[in-house]
């Protein structure tokens, strides 16, 4: 049995809010909840989200690694050595270019 006076009022029937709507009813130390997102909503649960490959990585990979019949573009000599795009990341650190 729990030590009485030391724990926080149960309330069984909870009532949980997102923007204003009611959402659902849970078990909490609160009488009211008001939560952003909830499964209800969220993209990974409601099957709506879309995973983009904005760098082509994927294709990148499956021809470095001879999965497919694309070759990589190589670099000729006469335009010089390759440089590095710095990213915003490293740009956020102060790293330079080299």
């Amino acid at each position: 049995m729990a030590k009485a006076g030391i724990h926080p009022e149960w309330y069984p029937e909870s009532q949980v809010f997102c923007n204003g709507e009611h959402v659902m009813t849970v078990g909490s130390t609160r009488a009211k909840l008001q939560v952003d997102v909830w499964s209800g909503n969220h993209p990974f649960y409601t099957g709506t989200q879309k995973i983009i490959d904005t760098e082509g990585r994927v294709e990148r990979f499956m021809r470095k690694y001879g999965m497919t019949d694309v070759e990589m573009p190589q670099a000729d000599a006469s335009s010089g050595p390759l440089k590095m795009e710095e990213t915003k990341s490293d740009a956020a650190k102060g790293k330079k270019k080299k």
